[in-house]
């Protein structure tokens, strides 16, 4: 699978009338299925257990996102 990036940026419109506080900058990330159009043969897979804690059977669909980066 090619290098591509997985997470971004984008500057929301900010109303002068929105009584909250504004967030600037709104982080997303893209799910790796995205950009792969076809499963290729063959594909790595995790054992059960494994694929239980990471949320994918095959780790070419793990973003690798984390709460820690507080994106949703």
């Amino acid at each position: 699978m090619d290098n591509y990036t997985f997470r971004g940026s984008y500057k929301p419109y900010v109303s002068p009338l929105d009584p909250c506080p504004p967030k600037l900058v709104k982080n997303f990330v893209l799910p790796p299925q995205l950009f792969m159009t076809v499963q290729p043969p063959g594909l790595p897979q995790y054992s059960a257990a494994e694929a239980l804690q990471r949320g994918s059977l095959w780790p070419a669909l793990v973003d690798g996102y984390s709460k820690s980066e507080g994106i949703s």
